[in-house]
Parts: C-alpha cells; sequence; structure tokens
C-alpha cells in the first residue's frame, strides 16, 4: 500500500484558524503560495496580529529558515501532530509563541545551515517554553 501524504502546513493552518474561531476571535486566513502572514486577527479594539503557523506531521522540530519576522503584534504557532495526523480523534499540540521571544528557541545546526524549533532535548520547547504550550489568552 502507497504511504498517504498530507499538507500538513494547510492542515495546522485550519486547525489554529478553527481555534480562533472557538476563542470568540475574528481571525481570517491569507491566500497564497510564499506567505509570511497565513491568519490575521482583528481584535476589538481595531488593532491587528499576525500569525504564522509551522505544522509538524511528528515530534522532532520545526524548519525556521525562513522566520525574520520579529514585530510585537506577530505570533509563531508551532502545531505538532504527535505523528498521528490521520487519527481524526487525536488532537495536535500547539505552541504559541511571541514572534519576539522567538529567538530564545532557535536552534542552528553545527554547520549553521538551518534554524529550527526543537520539540525535545535541552534547547527545544518541552525544557524553554512550556509556558507557550495551549497559550491561546495572549492573541486576545
Amino acid at each position: 500500500m502507497k504511504q498517504k501524504t498530507y499538507n500538513t502546513n494547510l492542515a495546522a493552518e485550519y486547525y489554529v484558524l478553527s481555534m480562533l474561531y472557538r476563542k470568540g476571535l475574528d481571525a481570517h486566513l491569507t491566500l497564497g503560495n510564499k506567505k509570511a502572514v497565513d491568519i490575521i486577527i482583528e481584535k476589538d479594539d481595531g488593532n491587528l496580529l499576525t500569525v504564522d503557523v509551522k505544522g509538524l506531521v511528528g515530534k522532532i522540530c520545526w524548519p525556521m529558515d525562513n522566520f525574520s519576522k520579529e514585530k510585537k503584534s506577530h505570533f509563531i504557532v508551532l502545531v505538532s501532530f504527535l505523528d498521528k495526523i490521520s487519527d481524526h480523534e487525536g488532537v495536535p499540540e500547539c505552541w504559541i509563541v511571541p514572534s519576539t521571544e522567538v529567538g530564545s528557541l532557535l536552534y542552528k545546526n553545527p554547520k549553521g545551515n538551518r534554524k529550527m524549533i526543537n520539540r525535545g532535548g535541552e534547547w527545544g520547547i518541552l525544557t524553554k517554553g512550556l509556558h507557550y504550550r495551549e497559550n491561546w489568552d495572549q492573541l486576545r
């Protein structure tokens, strides 16, 4: 049987959008192939927040090579489907990280040609960023 492939980023974006609606936020998915902003949130006071969603099927790390937008009103949502993307009863893990704090979580491989956020290990978000896990309220 042929291995199934998934559009992980699109699944992650729609999952995050669903969570934002469930939190009562006015959120809109952006369209495009190479975009730096996946979701725009319009707050009650008229201010906008922007969100970049990074989806991951497994449990290892999120590539961050294209990250460059450090802005107070910009967030990165890291989504891990925990190797259960096809389990429709499974719930992915989400980490909501202000873009201004992403730098403290970045890991560069020894060759220096890849930036990433690890899930586990000494530099991982499970060690250094537990306060970001499911912290949707910071988007209010």
